[in-house]
């Protein structure tokens, strides 16, 4: 009778030991990601000479104006006004 109960603390004491075990939190070290380096631009020589671009377009060339009877006008800009209070 002695056995067994010797046999059935035994277990228990096992059985209690393996869940204390599971119970405890498991401290995971998780490395720290290192950003990769920014690539270096260099830049290199410079290339040819692209083709000459197409002639612009003259646009309208209008009415040829009138001779003047040689009367000179001269225009006057119209005086800034105080600012607004």
């Amino acid at each position: 009778m002695n056995h067994v109960r010797l046999l059935s603390a035994l277990l228990a004491t096992s059985a209690l030991a393996g869940l204390a075990a599971c119970n405890r939190p498991e401290v995971i070290t998780v490395p720290v990601p290192v950003p990769a380096p920014a690539p270096v631009v260099v830049p290199g020589p410079a290339g040819p000479p692209g083709p000459a671009g197409a002639p612009g377009f003259d646009g309208n060339k209008g009415e040829p104006g009138k001779s003047a009877d040689g009367t000179t006008i001269i225009v006057v800009p119209v005086p800034a006004s105080a600012p607004a209070r």
